[in-house]
């Protein structure tokens, strides 16, 4: 099977956020573009994305997300102030790792301000309730962790909230459709799914057997 390349990574993400401009659902949004690097090695990623790891140093979730917003670091801000970023990294055309993640607002200040507008509409409910708890959500690959120790940092995973120990074992690196599939289909509406730009090849598995006898995520192929 293909897997897909820096070139059409880029293309996939950039058509993605052209849908969530289109669909109403992002507020402001940064378009992909590649980076050369030393080595044969190529970054898919964003201006401002040298922002992400110094936010993330020691900090309260307040504090991350009022950086992340402003140094404009994501891709897209959604429309209740949800960030999402989309990184990877290739040598030639074999991905090396990624980072997708997406920061919900701490705050939903700016629904508060005009709140009937979205409580109206039952596709947005679950973006202003008032019972949810926002948490970060992040898929990572690298392929350095080859040599990882069993079940302690597999190659690929998805880490929920800023817990040091949470890495959840994938299947497979995530390709940007199948991020953005996961995020609208799991914190907003289904509905949001119907009219996603073409889901494009698929990574190869990169999980070990011991890592399928345990609670694991399965990245459709």
């Amino acid at each position: 099977m293909p897997i897909p390349t820096p070139d059409q990574i880029r293309e996939q993400i950039n058509k993605l956020v052209g849908y969530l401009v289109e669909i109403g659902l992002a507020d402001d949004q940064a378009f992909a573009f590649q980076r050369s690097m030393r080595n044969n090695r190529m970054q898919v990623t964003f201006e401002g994305s040298e922002h992400v790891s110094i936010a993330l140093r020691n900090r309260a979730y307040d504090e991350s997300y009022q950086h992340l917003v402003q140094e404009r670091a994501y891709n897209v801000k959604m429309l209740d102030g949800a960030l999402i970023q989309m990184m990877y990294e290739f040598a030639g055309e074999s991905l090396q790792r990624h980072r997708l993640a997406f920061f919900p607002a701490p705050h939903l200040e700016d629904f508060q301000n005009n709140p009937d507008i979205y409580l109206e509409d039952a596709i947005y409910a679950d973006m202003v309730a008032r019972y949810i708890v926002p948490f970060p959500v992040r898929f990572d690959y690298n392929v350095r962790n080859s040599r990882r120790q069993t079940l302690a940092h597999p190659m690929s995973h998805l880490t929920l909230g800023q817990y040091k120990n949470c890495r959840i074992p994938v299947t497979a690196p995530v390709t940007p459709f199948w991020f953005i599939d996961f995020i609208l289909r799991n914190f907003y509406h289904p509905k949001w799914t119907e009219r996603l730009p073409n889901r494009g090849d698929s990574f190869d598995r990169a999980i070990l057997p011991s890592e399928q006898d345990v609670v694991h995520v399965a990245i459709p192929s």
